[in-house]
């Protein structure tokens, strides 16, 4: 018999989502830029606000990353950097920062092996995109604070900078 598949705002995650005090998950994933960012240059560097999002060219996610680049002072100056992470194709990554007006962080892409990077932090949904989801990383590389949103739901960006504040 056939079975409804979730609704587009279930969670849908076979793993738990990591929580504070973990260590974070190394990984490496290709930026719109065309370069390979890994997770543990940072360490020891700055802190990553590691921002997993739905899907490109949707408009939560638009005014999310648009938001990160309007603030990128405020992010500087708390010795953080942004890495964007979804399931998009590389490609499609690149031409979303170009029809953003420019990203000067980093939009990664988590196409191969599909969402590996997202399942690893357990954001992962059934339905083949991720949650929307920030985990802070400080420098040592471990989580520091983490928060997982509803897919409509705009992350409260001051927030973010408040958490960010208490780790600095």
């Amino acid at each position: 018999m056939w079975k409804k598949p979730p609704g587009p705002l279930a969670r849908c995650v076979s793993d738990p989502m990591l929580t504070p005090g973990t260590v974070a998950p190394d990984f490496t994933l290709p930026s719109h830029t065309g370069l390979p960012v890994r997770l543990s240059d940072f360490r020891g560097k700055q802190h990553v606000v590691l921002a997993f999002h739905p899907l490109a060219f949707t408009p939560v996610c638009a005014v999310q990353m648009t938001t990160y680049e309007r603030e990128r002072v405020r992010l500087d100056a708390l010795d953080a950097h942004v890495l964007a992470v979804s399931v998009d194709a590389g490609p499609s990554k690149k031409a979303w920062a170009d029809a953003l007006g420019g990203i000067t962080y980093d939009l990664l892409s988590d196409f191969h092996p599909h969402a590996k990077v997202a399942s690893d932090y357990g954001v992962m949904r059934s339905d083949g995109i991720s949650e929307r989801a920030i985990f802070l990383i400080d420098k040592t590389g471990t989580i520091a604070w983490a928060k997982l949103y509803q897919i409509p739901e705009q992350p409260d960006f001051e927030e973010v900078l408040q958490a960010l504040k208490k780790i600095n």
